[in-house]
């Protein structure tokens, strides 16, 4: 990206001297600028959506586009839609989150693109060692504690590129929304290996108590469930702890066991 800049400052004083020389070339000489410098963006953005998973979308253009299109039609028709803001999720039905903590400090700055929704991750220096292995390995984990309630499977919302836990689908108590929802399935959640953040299934009220305190945001498509949320990725193993108890609640809520 050093390069690219320097090519792009150099570009740019070419431009200046050719508005200040030759007025009648400074049109096409700023309309090559401006495709550079969009070519170079376009370039950026699709490596790191690569990068940073692509939510289940095929990693090639076709599908940069067809989420860059959700991009765009969410900028134009929800500008103003703070996911942060829980007012949109309400407060009644069930509930398992009634003690969670305010978490503490600043939220994580989010990737700016709609799809698929991640936080920039955090330094090394601010995550606790071992962390990082302890998020990556807590579906797992989850599903060992607990075979007789839960699968681990390749996460169809992540296009199976990260391993998700789901409720049996022969459970009497199952959840009907899961029973009846094309979208999510039985899948109760999955963590993100790029940034450490999760999604998890949670009743709508307990999306929102995230939300308000502070451990996560609403998923910004309109057409899943209200409960879908996005957990933000624990610094601490404090923090963890907090994630893990977010989870047992998204067990709790789609295959109706407590654990």
């Amino acid at each position: 990206m050093d390069t690219l800049t320097t090519r792009l400052s150099t570009q740019y004083r070419r431009l200046l001297d050719t508005i200040n020389a030759r007025p009648r070339q400074a049109a096409s000489a700023a309309t090559a600028v401006a495709l550079t410098v969009s070519l170079a963006w376009v370039l950026n953005d699709f490596y790191a959506w690569k990068t940073f998973g692509t939510g289940g979308t095929p990693p090639t253009w076709a599908g940069y586009w067809r989420m860059t299109k959700i991009r765009i039609n969410r900028m134009l028709l929800f500008g103003k839609d703070d996911l942060s803001d829980s007012s949109p999720l309400s407060s009644a039905g069930p509930k398992y989150l009634d003690t969670l903590p305010i978490r503490e400090g600043p939220k994580p700055s989010i990737m700016s693109r709609t799809m698929p929704q991640r936080q920039v991750p955090y330094k090394r220096d601010v995550v606790e060692p071992g962390l990082e292995e302890r998020v990556k390995s807590m579906m797992a984990t989850f599903a060992a504690k607990h075979p007789s309630i839960l699968d681990l499977r390749p996460s169809k919302t992540e296009g199976g590129s990260t391993d998700a836990i789901y409720a049996k689908p022969a459970l009497e108590t199952l959840n009907d929304r899961a029973r009846n929802n094309k979208m999510l399935g039985t899948e109760i959640a999955h963590a993100h290996p790029s940034d450490g953040s999760l999604h998890v299934w949670l009743s709508e009220a307990d999306a929102k108590t995230v939300v308000d305190k502070g451990w996560g945001m609403r998923f910004p498509l309109k057409f899943i469930d209200k409960g879908w949320a996005m957990v933000y990725a624990p610094r601490t193993m404090a923090e963890a702890d907090v994630v893990e108890k977010i989870v047992k609640a998204g067990i709790a809520w789609i295959a109706g066991v407590e654990v």
